[in-house]
């Protein structure tokens, strides 16, 4: 009776551009999640320069997600990104597996696809992966975590269809620095998008040089107002109009940003800094690893160095043998001191329910190995 008393229109909240809209919850990857509180024009600013400007959304397009709504990344592309279009949304309540994306791809025919770089892994080493048709699906964005060029190149090569691979926050409500379909450079998380303006600091505030490796600091009119409820930490990540990431990149001559990781996640390994992606990257090129992840660990002499958890293919045995073997394998693909002086194989790695791998639980706990 209450639902259908009410009037078949929905009248327009009274609101204004600068109300508190949202509290956008970080991932909690690196700490306890923080609220972040966003205003009624923030999504809508993000929408318009990214969503349609950027990526050229428009209302043909349908698309699937792989992560839910809850999800501030899914929250934009699979839900104000197609509606703000008049475009089509496909949504279903079970667990993305590789098989239900699959079939999700199969049932909805989306032109684009919201994944990560860890379901693009599991779908790729998906039995009989290849015999499925992607040709639907116009480009498929990747955000959350880091994308290995190994699986880009993998993917492209598999399935024909381009990855967009960006980097956004729930400060800043969503992505902000991104590849576009007709431009993308592989191996770096693409070009500023129009709107936001970035630089990137040495641990003295002042701008690093093209080339240079540093803090991303990004400004846009997307960003949050602060944490809620956490004022020491606000003032450390929001500062007048820039927000300070927390994120370590560099920008080439041709104005492509390329991460190297968490300021948090960073290992200084013989007294120089050394990021677990490259570490991460190299481990993903060796045929027995499936999945991996780098983290630094204190062998007792108070001397932190590179700890690779791997999870191997179903075709190779898990021994101290094959442990030498991948460390012989790094060793001869990026600089000596770079390669991971302990592997421990494990069933699997410990993932958030964003799909990202839980790096603070693997430092503090580890894993049970195999």
């Amino acid at each position: 009776e209450i639902v259908s008393s009410q009037p078949s229109i929905c009248g327009a909240a009274d609101t204004h551009r600068d109300d508190i809209a949202i509290w956008l919850f970080t991932s909690g990857s690196t700490g306890h999640p923080k609220g972040a509180v966003h205003l009624q024009h923030d999504l809508p600013y993000n929408t318009e320069v990214f969503a349609k400007r950027a990526m050229g959304v428009n209302e043909n397009d349908l698309t699937v997600s792989v992560p839910k709504l809850f999800f501030g990344y899914a929250t934009g592309t699979n839900l104000l990104f197609p509606f703000a279009v008049g475009g089509t949304t496909a949504l279903f309540a079970e667990r993305a597996t590789p098989e239900k994306m699959f079939q999700a791809i199969e049932r909805y025919r989306p032109t684009i696809l919201t994944t990560v770089p860890t379901m693009i892994n599991s779908m790729l080493n998906f039995d009989d992966a290849g015999a499925h048709d992607l040709s639907s699906i116009r480009f498929c964005y990747s955000a959350g975590e880091a994308l290995p060029i190994e699986l880009y190149h993998r993917w492209k090569e598999m399935f024909g269809v381009e990855i967009c691979d960006g980097i956004g926050s729930a400060e800043m409500f969503h992505i902000y620095i991104t590849n576009r379909p007709e431009d993308i450079k592989p191996g770096s998380l693409g070009r500023i998008v129009e709107g936001y303006e970035a630089k990137i600091v040495g641990a003295d505030g002042h701008e690093l040089s093209t080339g240079e490796m540093g803090t991303l600091k990004i400004k846009g009119d997307s960003a949050a107002l602060c944490y809620w409820n956490a004022h020491e930490k606000s003032k450390e990540t929001f500062a007048g109009d820039w927000c300070t990431t927390g994120d370590q990149f560099h920008l080439d001559e041709d104005g492509y940003y390329w991460y190297h990781g968490r300021t948090d996640d960073m290992l200084k390994v013989s007294g120089v800094f050394v990021a677990p992606s490259e570490i991460e990257n190299c481990l993903l090129q060796h045929e027995a690893v499936l999945e991996c992840a780098v983290v630094g660990h204190d062998g007792g002499d108070g001397l932190v160095k590179p700890k690779a958890f791997i999870v191997a293919r179903e075709s190779h045995q898990p021994t101290d043998a094959l442990a030498d073997e991948i460390k012989q394998f790094v060793k001869s693909k990026i600089a000596l001191y770079k390669y991971p002086r302990w592997i421990e194989f494990v069933p699997s790695l410990p993932k958030n329910d964003r799909g990202k791998v839980d790096r603070k639980l693997l430092r503090d706990q580890g894993v049970t190995p195999l």
